[in-house]
């Protein structure tokens, strides 16, 4: 009959910690593969070449990685992190149709003279609409 405390705290606390460095490891591993692939200076050649010995030797091609590119990771990560977020602001601005940024004015004024031309408003309201705009 196996009881709770046939298994010492410190059998507890080992297992617990190796688990822990495995998951780090794995996790360590899979953010190697993705900076392989996501690094545009690389040739093909060099990707295929780190792939390979990352995947057949794990952990000695995961601690050579990160020696020799561990530096340039962060900075990968970085610029991947700025184009993605820039690329939402862009989708954002384009779907929100034009807000009151810079370079939107133009168009506002643009669709405004539609309206105006249009006679859908006076040139008194023209105007006023034009002043907040600009302003």
């Amino acid at each position: 009959m196996n009881l709770a405390y046939d298994y010492p705290v410190l059998g507890a606390f080992w297992t617990v910690m190796w688990i822990f460095l495995w998951v780090l490891w794995i996790v360590l591993l899979f953010r190697i593969i993705g900076d392989i692939f996501r690094d545009d200076t690389l040739s093909g050649a060099g990707k295929t070449g780190w792939l390979i010995f990352v995947v057949l030797l794990p952990f000695l091609g995961v601690f050579v990685y990160v020696l020799a590119r561990g530096k340039g990771m962060g900075e990968r990560e970085m610029k991947h992190a700025q184009a993605k977020q820039q690329a939402f602001d862009d989708y954002v601005r384009e779907t929100a149709g034009g807000g009151a940024g810079p370079g939107n004015e133009g168009e506002q004024l643009a669709r405004l003279s539609e309206v105006r031309a249009r006679g859908d408003i006076t040139d008194a309201e023209f105007q006023r609409a034009k002043e907040k705009i600009l302003h």
